[in-house]
């Protein structure tokens, strides 16, 4: 594992808060066919705009549903519902979509997203991850991965359920799996002392 380069902040950025002061985690959308778990059948809402109904919406892999719960969504690839989201939040439940969503009701855009409390990042800060600090195990984070963290440009689109932000803590959007399952990925990490820039 290498140890990254760290950069000074983008030419007109204000530091956000303390220099080494911050926690980045990650979140993505699952991909059904990526799972094998047992199925289980799940009730919720056929459309956005609806609150912790009762519907038959079909039935999915244990493991896909557990992590949709984690990560707030997943893109369906077989059944009546293939192509379509499973979406969830506390405050709705399980429901059907055609993208994703953050709370507003606006689609979440992969390496430009995030979530903070209102209290740490307002909703529509722009900001960049300008030092990467060290992974979730306390070593310096790969350099290619504190590159695609550094390249990209977020927006606070998202609030955290009270209670689950934190101080200096942000949550960014790193899109929906592909070949494989992004929780094995170095990508899905967690960025501590990491330093933020206005962007």
């Amino acid at each position: 594992m290498t140890a990254s380069a760290e950069p000074t902040e983008p030419t007109g950025s204000v530091p956000l808060g303390h220099r080494g002061g911050w926690r980045i985690t990650t979140y993505y959308t699952a991909l059904e066919s990526l799972y094998d778990g047992e199925p289980k059948a799940v009730r919720g809402c056929v459309r956005f705009h609806c609150s912790h109904g009762k519907t038959p919406l079909g039935e999915y892999p244990k493991d896909f549903l557990k992590v949709v719960q984690t990560e707030g969504s997943g893109r369906i690839t077989a059944g009546p519902q293939q192509g379509r989201y499973l979406n969830w939040s506390h405050s709705v439940g399980f429901w059907l979509d055609a993208t994703t969503r953050d709370s507003r009701g606006h689609p979440l855009q992969p390496w430009a997203s995030a979530a903070a409390d209102k209290s740490v990042l307002a909703r529509g800060q722009r900001f960049a991850i300008v030092e990467c600090g060290k992974d979730g195990n306390g070593r310096a984070t790969e350099k290619k991965v504190c590159q695609a963290f550094r390249k990209a440009r977020w927006t606070v689109t998202d609030l955290f359920r009270p209670g689950y932000g934190g101080e200096n803590h942000a949550d960014v959007y790193i899109g929906e799996e592909k070949g494989s399952r992004l929780s094995e990925s170095p990508f899905y990490t967690t960025l501590s002392g990491a330093t933020l820039g206005s962007s």
